[in-house]
């Protein structure tokens, strides 16, 4: 299933409230929404244009669109920006459904590629127009938000009659523009709908939605680079606000996000001459012995004007031996140090490190040993958040090919039109839009290392007796080529499904299973594990800082009585907020928990309370008293020992507030005397 970081507003608030000041340090506008003076006049610059253009306001628009082939060769051009962009359109699109709006993306001129939306108002939408093959462009349309978005670079709200001709005043539009790496729009994101169902936190969802593709964007056009992730505040690190900047090998500057640029305060051509040593004061041969160590943890830096961040590094480098070097801007050979594919398996991972007690994982752990090293295909299955990819990495890192790299690949998350490409690479002039040298696809990638391919269950099936073939020649044919590859890697594959049930559907090969399958595990899912504390321990530990955060006694109860459907990726998050609301002694308490899973944790409480008070219920039953009333004779004796602090006597009995509150009648909204 397609996956992307689902755009919360809550959670970004705060860093909403800092960046909303925030301007790009290049010869670029603001990035985000200008202020009320600033926007009529950017309203009133674009009528001006459109006059000029020759269009009037009873002026009916163009309304044809490209041809199919013209059309699916802007696409094919734009194809890095679709395969981002689609994803987060998606998750945008979950949440404004049903409101009569529509996500719309454009390539850098004005047309239309993509759009999702509800199917009543794309009825009306294609009344103007808005469909894939139109151009939107100021010349075209006048004064609407992605023409003018296109022309102020900057994101742009345009509301009813301001939209220039008469023909569109029912719409209002958002729209935001995504830049490339060197400062160019590459792309516009836009949600438009009716007028009278303007929402004013759609312009934040928008901008919030074009900052996630363009950090995506940016990522992925350095694939042999140190891209290091850095903010003032550590929790903004892994967040649309965090600072990205990429160095060469030896430490050369590459570039950055727009984040990144205003935090380092200069602008991009101004970074060209600097090195990662004259910017963060930290000899690029540091940062590698830094991430030599078992579990490094996050970086203080200091930027070259006195500014001190935090930071993480991911380590994108070809497959060399690591030397140590005397200077950053000398030609470093970088650590041998998987690829990694997500931001939380940057550390070290070793079989060894995820043997934390539990006897199904240790059993597994044995089995996995036993094969590294032996050329047997590996196949993991567990739910969705235990841990697949984890380890995927701890098997490359404890091989023989640790030395070379760990290509991960989401079978799952990738278009099915663009999934070939990815996999197997292509050549110059194979398709139209292709790169001018090509492109090494990721089995090729991964050459000399391990394969990682998450989801197979969901990879289309034409692509499946390709990869077959590939598995059993050991020969990779680019698209576009008439040569074959020879290639030599490790497979490591993963489901949440279950592939049999696929194979008698006939949506998967039965031939390719039974070449994938060489060692099957399973990874059990976190509510039958046994070495949860262990676990728990582990997650606090491996937070920036050195706090030492603790988890309370009636805490550690509730959470191992909890299902956790999220597994590991729950767990994490839970504990990061909780983190976040502690006092000073840095212990996890129930009121520093998140109101929805404590409503799931009441769903699932038992009728009786916990174990600090089940003794003294049982003795009350004993003597003839109910149940019923005996916990709330006892629910009394410990709120007036503790002076009335529901709180205070939750956390005395082991159970939650709102337990406390219902049972005894207490309005869930009272506070705490």
């Amino acid at each position: 299933m397609r996956q992307a970081a689902k755009v919360n507003i809550k959670q970004h608030n705060e860093a909403l409230k800092e960046t909303t000041a925030l301007v790009d340090p290049t010869t670029r506008s603001s990035s985000f929404l200008c202020s009320p003076d600033g926007y009529d006049s950017i309203i009133e610059s674009s009528h001006q244009r459109s006059a000029a253009f020759g269009l009037r306001e009873g002026t009916q628009p163009d309304f044809s669109p490209l041809n199919h082939a013209d059309l699916s060769c802007i696409t094919e051009q734009n194809r890095v920006l679709c395969s981002h962009a689609l994803p987060v359109m998606e998750t945008l699109y979950e949440q404004i459904i049903n409101t009569h709006n529509m996500v719309i993306l454009t390539d850098a001129q004005g047309v239309i590629m993509h759009t999702l939306g509800d199917s009543d108002f794309l009825e009306k939408a294609n009344k103007v127009a808005l469909q894939p093959g139109v151009a939107w462009s100021e010349e075209s349309k006048g004064t609407n938000a992605i023409g003018t978005a296109i022309t102020e670079q900057t994101a742009v709200l345009v509301h009813a009659n301001q939209h220039y001709l008469s023909a569109n005043n029912f719409l209002t539009c958002s729209s935001a523009p995504i830049f490339n790496p060197d400062g160019n729009i590459i792309g516009i994101l836009d949600v438009s709908g009716e007028q009278h169902n303007y929402h004013k936190h759609t312009m934040a969802l928008v901008r919030m939605s074009a900052q996630m593709i363009e950090n995506q964007v940016f990522s992925a056009a350095y694939q042999d680079a140190i891209t290091l992730h850095f903010h003032s505040r550590p929790e903004f690190i892994g967040t649309l606000m965090e600072g990205i900047a990429s160095f060469s090998p030896g430490g050369r500057f590459l570039s950055a996000n727009r984040s990144g640029l205003f935090q380092l305060g200069l602008t991009l051509n101004a970074l060209k001459t600097h090195t990662f040593s004259s910017l963060f004061g930290l000899p690029v041969s540091a940062l590698f012995d830094h991430y030599r160590t078992t579990a490094p943890g996050v970086l203080n830096l200091c930027l070259h004007n006195g500014v001190r961040v935090h930071a993480k590094a991911e380590f994108r480098l070809p497959t060399q031996v690591f030397q140590h070097v005397a200077h950053a801007e000398q030609a470093v050979q970088p650590l041998p140090v998987a690829q990694p594919a997500s931001r939380n398996t940057q550390h070290l991972s070793t079989l060894h490190f995820l043997n934390t007690g539990d006897q199904q994982v240790a059993a597994l752990i044995a089995k996995v040993k036993k094969v590294i090293g032996r050329d047997i295909p590996i196949l993991i299955n567990g739910e969705t958040g235990t841990g697949k990819e984890l380890l995927a990495q701890a098997i490359h890192n404890d091989s023989p090919r640790a030395g070379g790299p760990f290509i991960a690949v989401n079978c799952a998350s990738i278009p099915e039109s663009l999934i070939e490409s990815e996999l197997f690479g292509y050549e110059e002039g194979a398709f139209t839009g292709a790169r001018k040298k090509g492109c090494t696809g990721k089995i090729l990638q991964a050459n000399g290392g391990t394969l990682f391919l998450d989801e197979i269950g969901d990879m289309p099936l034409s692509l499946q007796a390709r990869l077959l073939r590939v598995l059993q020649e050991r020969m990779v044919t680019p698209l576009g080529s008439s040569k074959s590859i020879s290639v030599n890697v490790a497979l490591i594959c993963a489901t949440h499904r279950n592939l049999r049930e696929l194979i008698a559907r006939n949506e998967f090969r039965e031939d390719l299973y039974y070449r994938l399958n060489g060692l099957v595990v399973k990874l059990p899912p976190l509510r039958e594990r046994t070495d949860l504390e262990t676990v728990i321990d582990r997650l606090l530990k491996s937070e920036p800082g050195d706090v030492g955060y603790t988890v309370s006694p009636e805490v550690m109860r509730l959470f191992k009585q909890h299902n956790w459907p999220g597994n590991f990726r729950q767990l994490t998050n839970l504990l990061r907020t909780a983190m976040l609301m502690t006092d000073d002694d840095h212990e996890i308490r129930y009121e520093h928990l998140p109101d929805d899973f404590l409503q799931d944790a009441e769903l699932a409480e038992p009728p009786s309370l916990g174990n600090a008070g089940m003794d003294t219920a049982a003795d009350a039953t004993a003597g003839g008293v109910r149940l019923e009333d005996a916990e709330l004779t006892l629910i009394q004796k410990t709120l007036a020992a503790h002076g009335g602090n529901v709180s205070a006597a939750a956390r005395a009995l082991g159970v939650s507030r709102n337990t406390i509150y219902r049972k005894c009648g207490i309005r869930s909204d009272s506070e705490d005397r």
